[in-house]
């Protein structure tokens, strides 16, 4: 296995990525990952598929292993297409499969919808593909929790004191339900909170999951799923903040599309239900 590391000029600055490869001719993968700000870090066990095909991973701008750089203006789903399209004309993919999770599945469906030329097919992990729903969601995932956990997050929201240590913890109980279902939580998500910039997030999506007030608070892309012509895959957790319902959904609106509800996970079923992930990514992409 050869691994290949480095930096790609784009649009603000420099982003890291990482290429696996086995030396396979199989088309390769680019792996999105979620945030807005997050990194690569808790998906690194994707590089498994490397077995079949070239997987490649990056840091997008703001995060990871990539610039930071101060100016805010470049958090915008734009840019961000735009960095995809630079990485693919660094990398010189001709065609490539697209795997996205969470906010990388709102990135894959922005860049192929802008760029279809060369995306041979998407896996859509975890989606959220409109913001609104996505909002509404929530609301109904956050009446599951104990009474008293949602009138901190109320209360909080209510009066602006959402960087307080209580709206934090009560934030914790959300993702516990609807995050990640391990306990005790995977070293590899604990680890991987070095890596994230709270500022693009807050920016583009808002301080929590659950409460959406940034710059994407307006995303909706599903009047234009039916222009996604490719073999594409929706998979979700069956407690997934991504929820089983809106999944279904998008699945229904994408003509050449196929569904997988991972039915002991919430939003990291690649963490909470390895095997199978790695099993149902694999077999698609075959």
């Amino acid at each position: 296995m050869t691994i290949t590391e480095g930096y790609i000029e784009v649009t603000g600055g420099k982003v890291w990525y990482e290429k696996h490869d086995n030396g396979s001719t199989h088309t390769p993968v680019i792996v999105l990952h979620g945030g807005p700000g997050s990194s690569h870090h808790s998906l690194q066990g994707l590089k498994v598929l490397a077995r079949d095909r070239p997987v490649i991973f990056y840091d997008q701008l703001g995060c990871g292993k990539s610039d930071r750089p101060k100016d805010t203006t470049l958090w915008n789903i734009n840019r961000f297409v735009e960095e995809l399209a630079q990485i693919k004309e660094a990398l010189d993919l001709e065609e490539f499969h697209i795997l996205g999770h969470s906010w990388g599945t709102t990135l894959a469906a922005a860049y192929t919808l802008a760029h279809p030329e060369g995306v041979k097919s998407i896996i859509f992990s975890s989606p959220c593909l409109s913001a609104p729903m996505w909002a509404e969601d929530q609301k109904r995932n956050r009446e599951q929790l104990p009474i008293d956990v949602q009138i901190t997050l109320n209360t909080c929201e209510r009066f602006g004191t959402t960087d307080s240590e209580e709206y934090k913890k009560a934030t914790e109980v959300f993702n516990k339900y609807f995050v990640c279902r391990l306990d005790p939580k995977p070293t590899i998500l604990k680890e991987g909170a070095k890596y994230k910039n709270p500022e693009v997030y807050n920016i583009m999506w808002g301080p929590s999951e659950f409460h959406v007030t940034g710059n994407l608070k307006d995303f909706d892309c599903t009047e234009q799923l039916k222009d996604i012509t490719v073999p594409t895959l929706y998979t979700c957790g069956r407690y997934d903040e991504a929820t089983p319902k809106s999944t279904v959904f998008f699945s229904s609106l994408t003509p050449n599309s196929t569904l997988h509800i991972f039915e002991n996970s919430a939003h990291t079923p690649y963490l909470e239900e390895t095997e199978e992930y790695i099993n149902v990514v694999k077999d698609f992409l075959k």
